[in-house]
């Protein structure tokens, strides 16, 4: 009985990312991933992210870039694994993995008007300096590949990049796409504010793109899309099971103080488990009204929605489990 109650909870929670996040959230996150894996020049993003690029430029960037997405750890990781595909430096892309989904402006402002200003702006900052310490940390570590990524010559030719115009007009409608698809508003307002992103988004195409540039999008699109989607899945189920083997009775006395151990149990527990986007706010809320320190909850909301064990085992084939087991680890000790 009690392992049948373990696999429906998987399959309810699988069902519920279907639903609810699909179509609306990781849909446009491939399609931003695939433009910037065809139609974004190497030269672009090594100017903005790679090795060679200013640092306070790089990570500046990369560390405020998430704040208008409303992505979760999932919708985070087709962005990621595009520009980390492009050539961008180590630190900047895992600043960018990390603040994508802590610093989304959604969450924060949701986070300030519920448990407060001093936990919304403790975790507006500590998103953003966690994702520069984790980057540099990341560069650091892996100093050597770095390194060698930065003397290979040929990867800094890059081709010849589109005008900016046609490139924001692009991105912003797939962008508006995501955001507005996310936000909570009546079905016929936001069906009306998407049909219009999406005409946009036609006109733009057949202006200042031609067919084999429209050809090479879509497909980076489905490589990215049967690359991820089903690991993502499995993921996404597993977490899920863990939810029925966890008692709450058991996380609250776990989180119930502002201890040492109290703090690493929330970033653990926030590291493996999955938050869809803007839901960790009213599970951490509700734990604080159960008695839960604001310690371990701003340790939660730090470690929770930029992580879970989905999120980790796709990370892990984008760059690898060693860096991905780093990087982990290093999102865990600082909310700690």
């Amino acid at each position: 009985m009690i392992f049948l109650n373990v696999i429906k909870s998987g399959f309810l929670e699988l069902l519920d990312y279907l639903s609810a996040h699909v179509l609306t959230c990781l849909v446009p996150a491939f399609f931003i991933a695939g433009g910037i894996a065809a139609l974004v020049s190497t030269g672009a993003v090594l100017k903005y992210f790679g090795p060679r690029a200013p640092k306070p430029l790089a990570y500046g960037v990369a560390s405020v870039s998430g704040a208008i997405l409303a992505v979760c750890s999932c919708t985070i990781l087709p962005l990621f694994a595009g520009i980390h595909k492009k050539g961008a430096g180590l630190g900047p892309a895992v600043a960018f993995l990390y603040s994508g989904p802590a610093i989304n402006i959604l969450a924060v402002v949701l986070t300030a008007r519920k448990m407060g200003w001093d936990l919304g702006l403790a975790r507006a900052l500590g998103a953003i300096s966690f994702s520069v310490a984790i980057g540099l940390l990341m560069a650091l570590i892996f100093f050597k590949e770095e390194r060698a990524k930065e003397a290979d010559e040929a990867m800094f030719s890059g081709d010849s990049a589109k005008p900016l115009g046609q490139l924001l007009a692009f991105f912003g409608a797939l962008v508006g796409i995501l955001i507005f698809g996310t936000w909570s508003m009546p079905f016929w307002n936001k069906l009306a504010i998407l049909m219009g992103f999406l005409n946009f988004l036609f006109i733009v195409l057949l202006h200042w793109y031609d067919r084999y540039e429209i050809q090479a999008w879509l497909g980076e699109t489905w490589r990215f899309f049967k690359t991820i989607f089903p690991v993502l899945l499995a993921g996404v189920f597993v977490a899920g099971m863990l939810k029925a083997v966890l008692p709450p009775d058991w996380v609250k006395w776990a989180v119930g103080g502002n201890s040492l151990r109290a703090n690493l149990l929330a970033s653990v527990v926030g590291a493996l488990m999955y938050f869809s986007t803007l839901t960790e706010v009213p599970i951490v809320k509700a734990l604080l009204d159960m008695g839960m320190g604001k310690g371990p909850a701003l340790a939660l909301l730090l470690a929770g929605p930029s992580l879970s064990l989905p999120n980790m085992i796709v990370i892990a084939r984008v760059m690898g489990v060693v860096k991905t087991l780093v990087y982990v680890g290093l999102v865990v000790a600082l909310s700690t």
